[in-house]
């Protein structure tokens, strides 16, 4: 089915209308683009599957009896994350946001921020519990081939990404706290965050104003990533941490939703120097969908793609939103439920502030469900059609089968 014959619900569709306005693609334009994009495997290099709406009538229940912040927070990412199983209006949603994206698979974030196995699993559980329940839609993806073979069977799939490295933080030697990186490989796990804004025991985070690099236990971090076969995401690293880790690593490292601080500056995009470094990895650095980071909308985001390609390569680069479609039915299932006081940013958080303003208009025309229209702006900026499946696709299952070979 053409990613623009779907039928698409007006939050889909104003989304699509917004791109266009921007883009203003011929019709040849538009027409080979989603027909490329169609024909082409789709893999956002680091996302999230559609998100379901609340139940607000348990949140509320919730609220009334007591809960803590902790367990309303579990329910609420459960409820995001699988009610897609078992409410058939939140399915149909799912479903059909999947369908107008035309996306094959997301690396999909399958694990809180931080080092903590007992967070990590959780989002690796909801996940696992989705593409066993749903499976004649959407599976878990544990190689290459698998994304293949779910766009020969009209399916869509997973591939999991964690959000921080799984350490028992017991400290009794090198070797015990490295173990559950082969653990989690075991469960699906296919890359990991060496670090989430902040400094931890590995390296520096992207907003740590001292931009420290690698610990010695960080290098032995990246070596067992390697041996096993996790990708290496630096995209919330610092600078000298990205940099360190490229140097260290014998497989192609990523920074999988980022841009080029060249293009617009913010501490979540990465310097020439360190792009370069990623791309003699043999590495790509995913384009991100957050106006902040890039500055804009979906024409900031083709001219991020554009830097990468003009300065290092088409082979090191792909999109990796870091963005979702949400549920028309949040805003309303939320109003059941009493409004929660202002609590205190999370630790991981750590935004320096920024004076940038995200218009409507940027975060609409990079809306998750906009993919096709991504391949059309590429076709726009002259990309030859081998070139554009490197950028939405290629690129990123060849560094996937780099690290698992």
């Amino acid at each position: 089915m053409r990613p623009d014959s779907v039928e698409m619900n007006e939050k889909i569709r104003e989304a699509r209308k917004v791109a266009l306005k921007v883009l203003r693609p011929s019709r040849r334009e538009l027409k080979h683009g989603l027909e490329l994009h169609e024909s082409s495997v789709v893999v956002d290099a680091y996302g999230f599957a559609p998100r379901s709406a609340v139940d607000g009538d348990r949140l509320r229940a919730a609220v009334e009896a007591g809960a803590s912040d902790a367990e309303l927070q579990d329910m609420r990412e459960d409820m995001y994350m699988t009610r897609c199983v078992t409410d058939p209006i939140e399915r149909a949603e799912f479903i059909s946001a999947w369908k107008a994206a035309g996306v094959t698979c997301i690396f999909q974030n399958a694990g809180e921020e931080g080092q903590d196995i007992r967070r990590l699993i959780k989002r690796l559980a909801h996940f696992t519990y989705v593409t066993d329940m749903m499976s004649d839609f959407v599976r878990k993806a544990v190689t290459p081939d698998d994304i293949i073979a779910a766009k020969e069977q009209n399916r869509r799939c997973l591939y999991f990404t964690a959000n921080g490295v799984p350490l028992p933080q017991d400290w009794v030697s090198v070797e015990e706290e490295l173990r559950y990186i082969r653990i989690f490989f075991q469960l699906g796990i296919r890359m990991m965050h060496l670090t989430y804004n902040r400094r931890n025991m590995i390296g520096d985070g992207c907003a740590e104003p001292s931009n420290g690099g690698l610990s010695d236990f960080g290098r032995e971090v990246v070596r067992e990533m390697n041996r096993v076969g996790v990708i290496v995401d630096v995209a919330h690293s610092s600078w000298q941490t990205s940099l360190d880790a490229a140097k260290v690593s014998s497989r192609p490292i990523v920074a999988s939703h980022t841009g080029c601080s060249s293009v617009h500056e913010h501490i979540r995009c990465k310097p020439d120097y360190v792009i370069e470094a990623i791309a003699e990895t043999g590495g790509y650095v995913g384009i991100c969908c957050i106006p902040r980071f890039l500055g804009g909308g979906v024409e900031a985001m083709l001219d991020h793609i554009d830097y990468v390609v003009e300065n290092f390569g088409v082979e090191h680069v792909a999109i990796g939103t870091d963005c979702a479609y949400t549920s028309r039915n949040m805003e309303l299932e939320y109003k059941k439920a009493p409004k929660l006081p202002k609590r205190r940013p999370r630790w991981e958080s750590l935004w320096p502030p920024d004076d940038f303003v995200t218009r409507l208009e940027h975060t609409l025309s990079m809306a998750w469900t906009n993919w096709p229209i991504f391949t059309v702006g590429l076709v726009q900026r002259g990309y030859s059609d081998d070139e554009i499946q490197k950028i939405i696709g290629g690129n990123v299952l060849r560094v996937a089968r780099a690290a698992l070979s």
